[in-house]
């Protein structure tokens, strides 16, 4: 009896953790109340917002880097906010990802994976494209060169042509 009970258990708990994984429609958690460290989270309520998770053992991310630096230089002046967000567990290994990619937008480190956990990132990088009202509009697992930046560019268009 205890045995089918733990098992129910474990697959409620497995249900409920598959549920939450962020998706496309749903309300991304806020950046400010999840704890990440490595520079001061800037103001994004009513912003369109891009938040790319990485990490520095991840070749994809390597290579993504450079587009997400042009696409924050284009986009950045019309009101984009670029995140980069390291799920790195050692600290010195983000340290060292971000000075050698020297991004030129924000790159913090998610020290406790809290936020991480909260979305439930499907794979290294993901890219999350969050409009003004705070919800997910388009989302992009994995790095596929051009045709991620493309569809990335395309995206922050329409959403910047939408009235606020």
């Amino acid at each position: 009896m205890r045995s089918v009970f733990f098992f129910t258990l474990v697959l409620t708990l497995t249900a409920t953790v598959s549920r939450a994984e962020i998706k496309v429609g749903d309300l991304f958690p806020a950046l400010a109340s999840a704890g990440l460290a490595g520079g001061t989270v800037p103001a994004t309520e009513g912003k369109i917002l891009v938040v790319d998770f990485w990490a520095s053992w991840c070749a994809p991310c390597k290579a993504s880097f450079p587009a997400l630096g042009k696409i924050n230089t284009d986009y950045a002046p019309r009101g984009v906010v670029l995140v980069g967000v390291s799920v790195d567990e050692k600290a010195s290994a983000y340290a060292a990802f971000v000075k050698k990619q020297a991004p030129p937008f924000l790159a913090l480190h998610d020290v406790t994976q809290q936020l991480v956990r909260a979305v439930v990132v499907p794979a290294m990088p993901t890219t999350y494209v969050i409009g003004r009202d705070g919800k997910v509009r388009y989302l992009h697992a994995g790095y596929h060169g051009t045709t991620t930046d493309q569809h990335l560019r395309a995206e922050l268009d329409v959403l910047l042509a939408e009235k606020s």
